[in-house]
């Protein structure tokens, strides 16, 4: 193959990526934080006092909804007992429409039909972000919707903006831009707040060839090769360009009816609170670090110590420096689980911990593992023997390494995809995101196209090995703040019902 970026591809199919190395699953024993009342309402409180450069919700939505009607799909032919739901439950859904459906009793097969199709509502070529998800005595929601009202209660800036990025599939554009224009302005004067709406792609630069069963090329019916979207660790790029500090990640179907909203708004300001508390810990640190050594550099231009001379008159072989040295490697140990290589000397032990400070922060709700799907909070081993905290899939787990198995047998927690991130430098300068991506940490997953199996490359999850390098920390959420819409059938249960 001529063409290096799918030859690389092939090969990484081929060759697959490295299990990653298990030290133990994240519990509230050590790696998750699990705050009290008082705790909470401490966070919530530096949220709202504390200064930033600007805040954003950002909403990954790309994709129609056709998993979430996948056994609809299944079942429009030849019955089944979602089709069967669907119909008798018909009324309950906010999406029902007299005009579309008709009136009881209701055909499940003619309910199908008229959910998915374009004679009907046309729900199976769609994106979730548009599709009505809650019904209100007077309004129907869609989930972009829920998103805008979320946004104006915890994510409103100081001059009344409410900025929302959101990730969209170019084909779904005109969908979306209508969902909005349709709520907009009525919003905007119910909550008195100026909405900001950004619409971003996947970079199609990203997509990444599909291969067969046995690692070749996979072709199209025409003889090309067929290109897929590399999942959402793709979106490292969009969020890469956000130029708000601090950033609110949530996935576009994680929304309830507003009676629910309340617990969602608290936590999401307590995440706010850890991460900018988090924040200004490091910043803190950092500042720390850079006027002991450059107290030392002047006082050692003031007595004209040689510049190559070393040891006590290196600035980072102070007392003070190590001394410093000693309360950050704690503070990384004792919070974030990172324990530090080896230093070969005090100047290599400062800088490690320099670099190991200044990195993007996360700070990830973790809920208690209640059999929802969703990958998990674990710490991790790297090659240069430290370790940190990582969210991992259950591709990422070595089915064959008992001790791995066992890590992921008894973690407590599992990750619903609520962040809260921090985007910006001590200098108060960007990071480049991409400069703390694992390579390493993609995934390989068995995927068909017009019924033909392939193999997908899927780059580094965006809160997965996107996110690998930053520091992370994890908080454990009420599971009342995770309420996904999987399937169809997720719109009846008791958060999507007012």
């Amino acid at each position: 193959m001529d063409n290096p970026k799918i030859a690389a591809e092939l090969e990484r199919i081929r060759k697959g990526f490295p299990w990653l190395d298990i030290v133990a699953p994240a519990t509230p024993e050590r790696g998750i934080e699990v705050l009290s009342q008082e705790q909470a309402t401490q966070a919530e409180a530096y949220a709202d006092s504390a200064e930033v450069a600007g805040k954003c919700k950002f909403v990954p939505a790309s994709g129609a909804a056709s998993r979430m009607f996948k056994d609809i799909f299944a079942g429009a032919a030849q019955k089944n007992d979602a089709v069967r739901k669907l119909a008798a439950e018909l009324e309950n859904f906010a999406f029902y429409d007299p005009a579309v459906f008709g009136t009881a009793p209701y055909n499940p097969s003619a309910t199908a039909k008229a959910l998915l199709e374009d004679s009907g509502l046309g729900y199976g070529k769609k994106p979730k972000g548009v599709l009505k998800f809650h019904r209100y005595n007077n309004e129907v929601r869609t989930a972009i919707a829920e998103h805008f009202v979320e946004g104006q209660a915890y994510m409103k800036n100081s001059d009344g903006s409410v900025r929302l990025i959101v990730t969209i599939s170019p084909e779904h554009r005109e969908l979306f831009e209508a969902a909005v224009a349709q709520i907009k302005a009525e919003y905007e004067k119910r909550y008195g707040v100026r909405y900001e709406v950004e619409f971003t792609y996947q970079d199609k630069a990203t997509d990444t060839v599909a291969a067969t069963p046995d690692g070749k090329v996979f072709l199209k019916e025409d003889g090309t090769p067929l290109f897929r979207p590399a999942g959402h660790g793709a979106l490292i790029y969009n969020l890469n360009r956000v130029e708000q500090e601090l950033v609110s990640i949530k996935n576009i179907d994680n929304v309830c009816v507003e009676r629910f909203q309340p617990v969602t708004y608290k936590w999401k300001k307590v995440l706010m609170g850890k991460a900018l508390e988090l924040r200004d810990r490091i910043f803190g640190y950092l500042y720390a670090m850079d006027q002991l050594v450059e107290l030392r550099r002047n006082i050692a231009d003031f007595l004209y110590i040689p510049a190559n001379n070393v040891g006590q008159d290196d600035p980072y072989a102070t007392p003070e420096v190590q001394e410093l040295c000693n309360e950050i490697e704690d503070f990384l140990r004792d919070t974030l689980c990172i324990e530090m290589p080896p230093a070969k000397d005090c100047r290599d032990r400062a800088e490690a911990l320099i670099a190991r400070l200044n990195r993007p922060i996360r700070v990830c709700g973790m809920v208690k593992n209640e059999g929802e799907p969703g990958g998990g909070p674990f710490i991790i081993r790297h090659k240069d023997g430290s370790t940190s905290l990582q969210i991992l899939e259950g591709v990422q787990v070595n089915p064959d390494n008992p001790s791995a198995m066992s890590a992921l047998k008894n973690a407590t927690h599992f990750n619903p995809v609520d962040l809260v991130c921090c985007l910006r430098n001590y200098r108060g300068e960007q990071f480049n995101l991409l400069e703390f991506v694992d390579e390493e940490t993609g995934f390989i997953s068995s995927k068909s196209y017009e019924g033909r199996p392939l193999k997908a490359l899927e780059l580094p999850g965006l809160w997965n090995g996107a996110m690998s390098d930053w520091n992370t920390l994890f908080v454990e959420v009420p599971i009342e703040t995770f309420n996904p819409v999987k399937t169809v059938l997720d719109l009846l249960r008791p958060a999507h019902r007012e």
